[in-house]
Parts: C-alpha cells; structure tokens; sequence
C-alpha cells in the first residue's frame, strides 16, 4: 500500500463514516485528539529508534505517518500539499543565482 492509497481511505471514511472505524473515531473526536495521537507517535518513533530496533522504527514511523495524514485531511490538505512544499524548497534560491 501506498501512502496515497491509505490517504484515499482516509479520505473515504470521513466523506463516508463507518461504525468501529478508527479513522472514523479520531475525526469524530476533533483536531486536539488527532494533535495527540500525532505527538505520541512522534515520541515513539524516537524511542524505537533509541534502542527498539529497525523493525519497531518502521512500524511507529507507519503509526506517526498514518496519524499525520488523518491531521491533513482534517485541514482539508493532501500529501501534493507536502509535496509541493518540499519541491519549492528544493528550487534553487534567486538569491544564489546572483
């Protein structure tokens, strides 16, 4: 899976709520309880890359990943979003071609 394919889920089940989902219960829950998902995956990606090894790395970064596009949906933003920022951040400055 792809993370643009796990962001359209994302995106269906808050266009289309379904009982026992958990993507649906953090848009339910609001803003602050995605913020507080998002910040408790940030820590445990630290811890897990402290000492917990390469696999626990990987699935924590999903956990943080998983919880960061369910923060972008909830503001109406996409990945292309993200995308878009790092590219301008990548274009040479206009200053450096002086």
């Amino acid at each position: 899976m792809t993370l643009n394919d796990l962001y359209q889920i994302i995106l269906d089940r808050q266009a289309n709520p379904r009982p026992g989902s958990y993507t649906c219960e953090l848009f339910a829950k609001g803003e602050d309880e995605i913020l507080k998902k998002v910040g408790e995956e940030a820590v445990e990606v630290i811890l897990a890359a402290k000492g917990q090894g390469n696999a626990r790395l990987v699935e924590e970064t999903a956990d943080l990943l998983y919880h960061l596009l369910v923060l972008l949906a909830s503001r109406g933003l996409s990945p292309a979003d993200v995308e878009a920022e790092l590219g301008r951040r990548r274009a040479p400055s206009p200053l450096a071609q002086s």
